[in-house]
């Protein structure tokens, strides 16, 4: 009988696999791996050789993944990171374990992301890692502290803290949007930023257009299948997004974007919570949430100013 060891497929092909379906994309996986993008589509594709099936589709702007990829990435990707974490503590068993936070590529990159340095500031002793992802996992089995999870009210799971609700109104950066806010009509004029992304229309644009009236067509579209990228093709003036409030504050108070706010809207009972692993968590945990619902607050202060953001 055939050693089941001998048949894994190479560790180092497996970890160029998980960080491109991690980003959606070879070229920033590169970066995370500090590898060349040649050297990452080459682990890639050893990995499909070994295995017999394609595990990416690959058009010119894009990656996505197939059905063995998904079920791949779903099996690989906690168990890498529960490798990597091993990995590290017995190396480092003097430091404390990482707080580990999931949340969606958007809230990862506009939410938490600009935030985390003034953490790092105040608590340099506790390492945060910040597990970026579009798919509900389960936090016990995945070793995640903290999730803050997009949902409805009635799905918010029992125990989760309610963070902030959901508001979208249109944003541009200050050139596009000098014209695009000029009056109702005059966004059609515009290259529309639309995600590519199903089951919420307050997100999409047709649903917008319908309201301003029937057969309404803009300038053209841009697709994107990840929000940070919709808000930063606004940021670099490439047309007007849907921007969800509470994730673009700071690029309309720093004047990144400026925002239509006659059109700003409550996107139904959706909002944003934040969910423990534990009743009890470990202390760095404790003071990493607690932090989170301080920048909640802001969060939520600013939201109620926002009337005043143009």
């Amino acid at each position: 009988m055939q050693n089941p060891l001998l048949t894994l497929p190479p560790l180092d092909a497996l970890r160029g696999f998980v960080a491109a379906a991690r980003r959606m994309s070879i070229t920033a996986a590169a970066e995370d791996l500090c590898l060349t993008q040649s050297a990452v589509s080459r682990q890639i594709q050893l990995l499909e050789e070994r295995l017999g099936t394609p595990l990416f589709v690959r058009t010119r702007r894009s990656i996505v993944l197939t059905d063995a990829g998904e079920q791949l990435f779903e099996l690989a990707s906690p168990w890498m990171d529960r490798l990597a974490e091993l990995s590290d503590n017995l190396k480092h068993d003097t430091r404390l374990r990482p707080v580990t936070i999931t949340a969606s590529i958007g809230v990862a990159s506009l939410w938490i992301l600009p935030r985390l340095g003034a953490f790092q500031a105040e608590h340099p002793h506790i390492d945060i890692r910040v597990a970026a992802n579009n798919r509900i996992t389960d936090l016990k089995r995945d070793g995640v502290d903290l999730a803050i999870r997009y949902c409805p009210a009635p799905l918010a799971p029992e125990g989760s803290l309610h963070l902030f609700d959901e508001e979208v109104v249109p944003v541009a950066s200050k050139a596009v949007g000098a014209s695009a806010f000029a009056s109702s009509d005059a966004l059609l004029r515009h290259v529309l930023l639309d995600l590519d992304e199903r089951g919420r229309p307050w997100l999409h644009w047709s649903q917008w257009l319908r309201e301003i009236g029937p057969r309404c067509k803009p300038k053209g579209y841009l697709h994107f299948n990840q929000y940070d990228q919709v808000i930063q093709a606004a940021i670099e003036g490439h047309g007007v997004a849907l921007g969800r409030l509470a994730l673009v504050l700071p690029m309309l108070r720093d004047g990144r974007l400026v925002a239509d706010m006659r059109q700003r809207r409550h996107a139904g009972d959706y909002g944003y919570w934040l969910i423990q692993a534990s009743e009890h968590p470990r202390r760095e945990v404790a003071i990493f949430r607690d932090w989170v619902r301080t920048q909640v607050e802001r969060t939520s202060q600013e939201l109620a100013q926002a009337e005043s953001v143009r």
